[in-house]
Parts: structure tokens; C-alpha cells; sequence
């Protein structure tokens, strides 16, 4: 099957960000730096990323509510909460700056939800402690971790909290907050209740989410994912100079394994060969299902050389496996740019390009791309 030409700029593919290829151990840091404990796969990364957006304006409101509040009760409470107040709305200022550049906009999220329960929990220690009035707004930071991160992170974050409510009351004051401590039992049933709720609501919209950016039948990524995070890696790549690697791959003569064993045997055939294309890959190199047999694989931290390697590797696992008892094979088609020239038109036209051609030279082929077609730039 000839591959489709690019259409208004809408096909898809994702832009990503990678190290020089000129360095074979580059692939191995870009590991490191992309993965973590916090977000161990690029799909819980892009979550904290949406998260942070989405919330933006309601994160603004409710930061301008409670500053609004502090200083109406100025007169009654000090002006201790409204000073702050400041340094949690610098923070927060700056994840909004910062974290679509950075490589491990994670670490950025979970700083400033650190950096706001420090300093709430410092300013009911230094006011009150277990009568502080403010005591009730340690629950504040972890319910903004639940709309963020996994529920691994979520529970970590839970006790962290605990911790600072106990320090900060129990801490300051252990005689007061035992004579009284209604204040802090309330907070802490608040704290469960209210992540509790954030929890609920949250793991039904990734219920959602996952169900339409995952393919059904391949639970790969699909094209509906792809063009955001093009934009956000697209960008990276502007800023750090990095190279971004493209495979283009289409199952050979698909059409005639559909015709001559039927449409069941087909989708098995997609099954096992989505499967093997995981197998080959790192958890930060991504693959995308564009429709029928046609998947596309984004290589973080992999140039020209390396990407070819990883290309034919590809190509010759797809060939030995023989899905369902078949003999199938995989053309692909290479593409490369680096920095500024990382853009979605031009990278993608170029490996679907060079797909082309190693369809035409019969298949069970790689061809790499020696130059980005001259299109539009925007992303």
C-alpha cells in the first residue's frame, strides 16, 4: 500500500526532542533524564504537562481567592499568610514558564507542590499551630499532586502531608495540639476526603483520555495524540538543538493477508507485530498506530546512523517472527532533523517519502531520507 501524502498539514506525527547522534551513549541519558519514579512512562509525562494547562485559569482564581481572603483577615490574623502568599504565587508563576521547556517538567510540578506545603505548613507553625485557621489549607497542595500524577505518587504525597500537618501542630506544640486537637483531626479527615474526591473525578477522565488516545485493537497510541505533543517536543528541540528521528513503517502486501485469511487473522497479524514493535523499543521511544498498517515510531535521543540500526533491527525482527504463521515483512522510511529544522510537515513528508521507496524497491526494506522536503516550517 502506498503511503498517504500529508494532508493540510493534519496527518499525523510526533515531534520529539533527542541527543546527537554523533554519541552512542546519548540514547541511555535521555533515558535517564526522561523516565522516572514520578513519571516512568512519556504518557504519565504529557498527563502532568495537560494537567498543569487545563488547570491554569482555575488555578488562578483560586490562588486569587485565597489571597483576597488573607487580606481581609489581615486585621484579625496578621499579615504573616498574605506575605506568603507571595513566594507560592512566584512558584506557581513560574512552573506556568517553565514547564512546557524543560526536560522533566515532573520534577518542576512536584518542586512547587513541595515548595507550597513548606511554606503553608512553616506559616501554621509560626501562627497557632493546631489553632491556626489556616490549618485546614495543608490540604490545598496534594489535592493539585491527585490531578497530576499517578496514584503511586498521590499516596507518597498523602503521607508527605500527614507529616507536615503533624509537624506543624504536634511539632510546635505538642501540650496544645493534645489538649486540642479537634482542629487537626478535622484537617486530616478533610485531607482523605477531599483527595479522595479529586481521585475519583481524575481517574475517570484518564478512564476517558486513555480510551481515545489508545487504538483498540493495537493499544497503541493513536493519531488523536500526536500533534500536541509534537508542538510541546517540537519546541524542545528548538531550544536544546537535539535531533528527532521519524520511522515511517507499513506491513507489506497487508492487503492480500486481509483478502486471503479474512479480517480476524489480519487483526492478529496488527496484534503480534504491534507487540514485537514494543519489544524493540525503550519506554521513551513512542509508537503511534496511523491507521491500517501503517505505524509510526519516534525515536528520543536518536539521530541519522542510530536510527537506521534501529530501522533494520526493526525490519529484520518483523521478518523472522513469522506472525500468526505467516511470512510478513515491514518497509520503513527514515527521517531526521535537528533543532530549528524540527518541524511536523517537513520530518514527516520526508519519512513518508522514503517509505515510499523502499515500498517500491519491493518491500522488506530501509531507506533513509537524505533531505527534508522544502515545505512549510510551522509545526
Amino acid at each position: 500500500m502506498r503511503p498517504r501524502p500529508v494532508k493540510n498539514g493534519t496527518a499525523s506525527a510526533e515531534a520529539l526532542y533527542a541527543t546527537h547522534s554523533s554519541t552512542t551513549n546519548e540514547p541511555g541519558l535521555l533515558k535517564r533524564r526522561r523516565t522516572s519514579w514520578l513519571c516512568p512512562t512519556e504518557l504519565d509525562r504529557a498527563r502532568v504537562v495537560d494537567a498543569n494547562v487545563r488547570v491554569r485559569n482555575l488555578r488562578m482564581i483560586s490562588l486569587g481567592a485565597a489571597v483576597v481572603a488573607l487580606l481581609v483577615s489581615a486585621p484579625w490574623q496578621g499579615w504573616t499568610y498574605p506575605i506568603l502568599a507571595l513566594p507560592v504565587a512566584i512558584t506557581f508563576g513560574a512552573v506556568d514558564l517553565t514547564i512546557r521547556r524543560v526536560q522533566r517538567p515532573e520534577l518542576i510540578s512536584a518542586g512547587a507542590m513541595l515548595i507550597t506545603l513548606g511554606v503553608l505548613a512553616g506559616g501554621v507553625a509560626i501562627n497557632g499551630g493546631s489553632r491556626s485557621p489556616a490549618l485546614p489549607w495543608l490540604v490545598l497542595p496534594l489535592g493539585a499532586t491527585a490531578a497530576r500524577f499517578r496514584p503511586q505518587v498521590v499516596i507518597a504525597g498523602l503521607a508527605l502531608t500527614v507529616v507536615a500537618i503533624l509537624a506543624a501542630t504536634f511539632g510546635v506544640d505538642t501540650t496544645q495540639a493534645a489538649d486540642h486537637p479537634v482542629a487537626v483531626i478535622a484537617t486530616l479527615g478533610l485531607l482523605v476526603s477531599f483527595v479522595s474526591i479529586i481521585w475519583a473525578i481524575q481517574s475517570a477522565e484518564l478512564h476517558h483520555r486513555d480510551a481515545a488516545v489508545l487504538d483498540p485493537l493495537t493499544a497503541l497510541l493513536n493519531r488523536s495524540s500526536l500533534m500536541s505533543r509534537f508542538r510541546e517536543i517540537a519546541s524542545q528541540a528548538h531550544l536544546t538543538r537535539r535531533p528527532v528521528c521519524l520511522l515511517m513503517c507499513d506491513i507489506d502486501a497487508f492487503k492480500e493477508i486481509n483478502d486471503s485469511y479474512g479480517h480476524d487473522r489480519g487483526d492478529a497479524v496488527l496484534q503480534e507485530i504491534s507487540y514485537q514493535l514494543r519489544k524493540q523499543l525503550r519506554s521513551f521511544e513512542l509508537i503511534y498506530r496511523l491507521g491500517g498498517e501503517e505505524f509510526l515510531v519516534v525515536l528520543p535521543g536518536v539521530g541519522q546512523r542510530r536510527g537506521q540500526e534501529i530501522a533494520e533491527r526493526i525490519r529484520a525482527s518483523i521478518s523472522e517472527m513469522r506472525p500468526t504463521g505467516l511470512r510478513v515483512t515491514i518497509s520503513i522510511g527514515v527521517a531526521v532533523a535537528v533543532g530549528e529544522e524540527v518541524a511536523f510537515d517537513p520530518l514527516f513528508k520526508a519519512a513518508d517519502n522514503a517509505l515510499y521507496e523502499a515500498k517500491h524497491e519491493g518491500g522488506n526494506a530501509v531507506v533513509t531520507a537524505s533531505a527534508l522536503p522544502e515545505i512549510s516550517r510551522r509545526a
